[in-house]
């Protein structure tokens, strides 16, 4: 089998269903699955998908143990040579996924793939690319709404958003890398419940020299954020989530950056829990 699609579900039925059904009209011509894992979702209306999509294979998590977790559980069960972390609010739209795969075949040292984003509205999401966080770009992403400079910031501007071109971080909401190299690096980083642990694998196959690529050609529809909900709870999540990034990476290696970048992150952390209350 050449691709196993995992996609972790939590209470969102509706958008799973157009995720689902994009990949039916989408992917063609090449031997995939379809794993979806739901994290014990309070709306339990997802199992009506089960007749559905019956070639699609679902796993209920007995309590919602984070996305990281989730993942390597269905990663585990995965039968394809390749996996696509996809997110349930996403949908294809074209028929590209053969090719991309080739693409992916044909290089040497591939880590992981992302692909362009776009939201419902059109607009192209910049973390389809990314930097790994750093004390620069780390101030940009979290103080400035500069967007335009040539050089290479958080969202990597000096990329366009059509181009084919190696990257450093993609996003967990489509992410492709062979599932054996997957198990070698040892899968997400399960000290993250949420978020973050996409950055934290990119540079962990970065840090052994694989290479991470950027596909502009090709879109997807993110309907972002929808099973999010904006309060206090996402806030500690978000932030602490970077914060173990940071630590784990920066605290013994680079201090002064550590310290200035946690120092950031607490001051943006505060400013958003200002707006919530």
């Amino acid at each position: 089998m050449k691709l196993s699609i995992i996609i972790v579900n939590y209470n969102v039925t509706e958008l799973l269903r157009n995720c689902l059904t994009s990949i039916e009209k989408f992917v063609q011509d090449i031997n995939f699955e379809v794993v979806v894992i739901d994290n014990n979702s309070p709306d339990s209306s997802w199992k009506n998908l089960m007749t559905e999509f019956p070639r699609v294979q679902f796993i209920a998590s007995e309590k919602n143990e984070g996305f990281a977790i989730a993942n390597n559980r269905a990663v585990n069960t995965a039968r394809g040579e390749y996996v696509l972390l996809l997110n349930p609010d996403t949908e294809f739209e074209g028929f590209y996924i053969k090719e991309i795969l080739e693409f992916a075949d044909k290089n040497k040292d591939f880590g992981c793939l992302g692909i362009r984003m776009h939201d419902a509205a059109g607009n192209f999401l910049p973390e389809s690319k990314r930097s790994v966080p750093d004390m620069f770009n780390s101030f940009e992403k979290l103080f400035t709404n500069f967007r335009k400079n040539i050089s290479k910031s958080y969202y990597r501007n000096d990329i366009s958003e059509f181009e084919i071109s190696e990257v450093e971080v993609v996003t967990g909401a489509f992410l492709l890398m062979k599932k054996a190299l997957y198990i070698e690096v040892g899968g997400l980083d399960e000290n993250y419940f949420m978020y973050g642990e996409d950055i934290d694998l990119c540079f962990t196959l970065l840090r052994r020299e694989y290479k991470n690529w950027y596909y502009g050609k090709y879109s997807i529809l993110h309907h972002k954020g929808e099973s999010t909900v904006k309060d206090l709870k996402y806030l500690e999540r978000f932030y602490g989530a970077m914060q173990i990034f940071v630590d784990k990476y920066y605290k013994h290696q680079k201090p002064f950056q550590h310290r200035i970048i946690s120092a950031g992150l607490k001051l943006r952390h505060r400013m958003e829990k200002i707006k919530i209350k």
